[in-house]
């Protein structure tokens, strides 16, 4: 039984004043999470109610495409994290035991379930498996946030697929597609499957799963055409470059005094931010110094240029871009730059470009890519509102919270963890994996941005806590509460989880709280 008078439902006026998110202030305020630590929640009984329905769902489609579920544990040897070359990640939460033993806290389960599939498989008939659990995890984030959807510790529903080839990898993968999709709308959300990095997964291939709301930290190119990336990996075609100066045979170094911005450039020569080359002086993990030059109207992309280049890379400090770029920050350009440069592609074909003349108070008009200096080229913009999709249509960029994702890893882990099989010629190769991941707290905390109003939490079914809340006006011994007391078990008898307001309270806070 359900009785509001002995439930732990802990509701409070006042939301806390660290609140970003829709879903953090009416968690905390609808008695459902209380946070103990910086990245850390305890969710309350009406709260992990509604977890737990976003869990069943996850349950039950994974159990429907012959998926099993098993339990895995967080703590894990940190040997097997350094076979995969993970170790070193920062967000892992690293310790030892009192004997010394080097141990980790899984914020996530490819190596484990890899070490024990490289035991227990060993022919091609053991293949494919899906395999799946809810667990725990760990993450050492630097600056946890806006409730429970930035935190360190939270519930993860972690399933795998391992399959004999890539051919046997793309159908378990559209297998979870089918699944995903199928899950969140169940749980009455909107959302959108988009490309995405694989980031420290490894592999060749993901797509996220985006709930569009105000509170995401996520960034989402969408067209009318169907287009839908992450701004981490999207393409687009620029908008057209307005207004470019007449271009010259050579390049002209002109005085500039000061500017040392792309405005005050720009304003000075009277040219666009467009007719700009910007030039971004980076240094790359295990390569060393990059000039990464794109058009003076456009944003770097760090993904993209990671991807690009292959390592992650840094800005260069200041004392390092006199030194090694040769000219001061504002004045730095392509023109007989003596360190590699990489062009976006949006400066391919343009002409009668402004640059830096690695002098101090200079630039250069009429610069030319191809014909003043040779880069290699790449696309590392972010693609910006107004951009065209591949499909032909503009480029809106909604926030969106991921509530999912899902990775191709292919080989990238069964490889290092040595988890083969023998073929039906004998010959041993490397199972293909992927990995899928969703979190049924951000599932909840979603549902809430999308579907609150000004009263408070307007669930989705599928998600509410309870299926009816019945509101007693009477008092003990009242005929009204006999009524109520009546209809309560006639509710229940019907199979539907009632919660049952019975408290000695007035009206109006019985319907506030509710």
């Amino acid at each position: 039984m359900t009785r509001l008078s002995s439930y732990f439902l802990p509701t409070t006026k006042e939301a806390p004043a660290d609140a970003e998110a829709v879903s953090h202030r009416l968690l905390v305020r609808a008695g459902m999470a209380r946070q103990l630590g910086a990245g850390m929640w305890t969710w309350l009984p009406a709260g992990w109610r509604a977890h737990r329905k976003a869990e069943q769902i996850i349950r039950e489609e994974l159990d429907a495409i012959g998926a099993q579920e098993m339990l895995m544990p967080v703590l894990q040897p940190a040997e097997i994290w350094r076979t995969s070359g993970r170790y070193p990640i920062e967000e892992l939460f690293k310790l030892k035991d009192r004997k010394g033993a080097e141990l980790a806290l899984a914020m996530t389960h490819e190596e484990a379930l890899t070490f024990h599939m490289a035991r227990e498989v060993r022919s091609y008939r053991d293949l494919p498996k899906l395999l799946y659990h809810f667990q725990v995890k760990e993450r050492d984030e630097p600056r946890p946030r806006a409730g429970v959807l930035r935190t360190r510790e939270f519930v993860m529903k972690d399933s795998y697929s391992f399959d004999r080839d890539r051919e046997g990898l793309d159908r378990s993968y559209e297998l979870h597609v089918g699944a995903y999709d199928r899950i969140f709308e169940r749980s009455g959300l909107e959302w959108y499957r988009v490309e995405a990095d694989v980031g420290m997964m490894g592999g060749f291939g993901a797509h996220e799963y985006m709930a569009p709301c105000p509170a995401g930290e996520n960034d989402v190119a969408l067209s009318d055409a169907g287009y839908a990336a992450n701004v981490e990996v999207a393409n687009a075609t620029p908008q057209r470059a307005e207004g470019l100066p007449e271009p010259l045979g050579e390049p002209r170094e002109v005085e500039t005094p000061g500017a040392a911005t792309i405005e005050a450039v720009s304003g000075l020569l009277g040219v666009p931010a467009a007719a700009l080359i910007k030039a971004m002086p980076m240094v790359v993990e295990g390569r060393g110094p990059v000039l990464v030059v794109l058009r003076g109207d456009h944003r770097l992309n760090p993904i993209k240029l990671a991807n690009a280049v292959g390592a992650e890379s840094r800005p260069a400090h200041r004392d390092e871009i006199v030194e090694v770029f040769g000219a001061p920050a504002g004045f730095i350009g392509p023109v007989g730059m003596r360190v590699e440069v990489l062009a976006d592609e949006a400066l391919r074909d343009l002409r009668g470009l402004v640059a830096g003349a690695n002098e101090p108070d200079k630039h250069l008009r009429g610069v030319e890519p191809g014909r003043d200096f040779e880069p290699a080229w790449a696309d590392v913009r972010n693609v910006e509102p107004g951009d065209t999709c591949p499909g032909g249509a503009p480029i809106r960029i909604e926030p969106a919270i991921e509530v999912g994702n899902i990775f191709k890893l292919g080989t990238r882990f069964s490889e290092p963890l040595g988890a083969t099989f023998l073929d039906a010629s004998g010959s041993e190769r490397p199972i293909w994996m992927g990995s899928y991941g969703i979190g049924p707290a951000r599932v909840v905390a979603a549902a809430i941005e999308q579907h609150a109003d000004e009263q408070g939490i307007s669930w989705p079914r599928a998600l509410a806590p309870f299926d009816a809340e019945l509101v007693t006006l009477g008092r003990e011994g009242e005929p009204a509460r006999e009524v109520a007391d009546r209809l309560y078990g006639e509710l229940r008898d019907a199979g539907l989880d009632v919660i049952y307001d019975d408290r000695e309270a007035g009206a109006g806070e019985k319907f506030a709280d509710a």
